[in-house]
């Protein structure tokens, strides 16, 4: 995620008066604006996927599934309420987010959540680390967010970070093509069966 540091210091809202002209996806971090890259074919087979087996679950309840067009704003309490929101915070675009309850959203363009429950990430080799360290650590910054998914697609395995009443976050490896993660915010099921249909994975170098 480097990039150097001459480059402008972007508020949110010149972000957001970007961004919602551009022609491509961006996200924004403390004031950097990064280009995101496009996506596998198993990334978006992963993706179609988990978004279908979710919804179908949440349907008639009162949690409601949003896929990757759905920007999401995450900046601390502290910074919130020191007033030092000039340039500081993250706009992410989650592979898969549902909210419970009534979606809250950052401004009346209604494209940004601020309320998460479940985010899902699926990993990629460019953007793994950000996704386990950075955008982790910020999303646990959201007092609604209760769930974390990392899906690998090079091999099967799900990484499930559930936030436990003491406010310690529990992990999670399912790796079993048999075996399903669940999602106990939602009372929903993941069968990786059904996660990896039509996904085919790198036959390994056994030289």
């Amino acid at each position: 995620m480097g990039l150097p540091e001459t480059l402008p210091d972007f508020t949110p809202e010149q972000y957001l008066a970007f961004e919602r002209t551009a022609d491509s996806k961006h996200e924004y971090l403390d004031g950097l604006i990064y280009a995101m890259a496009g996506a596998s074919p198993a990334h978006n087979a992963i993706c179609a996927n988990v978004t279908e087996i979710i919804t179908r679950q949440l349907r008639g309840g009162a949690c409601r599934p949003f896929t990757a067009g759905m920007k999401m704003r995450c900046v601390s309490p502290a910074i919130r309420e020191a007033g030092q929101e000039r340039n500081r915070g993250l706009f992410a675009y989650p592979d898969l987010t549902v909210v419970c309850g009534e979606p809250l959203y950052h401004d009346q363009d209604h494209d940004v959540l601020i309320n998460p429950t479940l985010i899902v990430e699926v990993l990629s080799p460019s953007t793994e680390a950000y996704d386990r360290d950075e955008k982790f650590r910020r999303y646990q910054q959201l007092e609604s967010f209760r769930e974390y998914l990392l899906i690998a697609q090079d091999r099967p395995l799900i990484e499930h970070y559930s936030k436990q009443s003491d406010g310690n976050w529990q992990h999670v490896v399912v790796t079993e093509m048999i075996n399903a993660v669940f999602i106990a915010s939602l009372q929903c099921h993941l069968p990786l069966q059904e996660v990896y249909e039509w996904v085919r994975f790198p036959i390994p170098n056994i030289n």
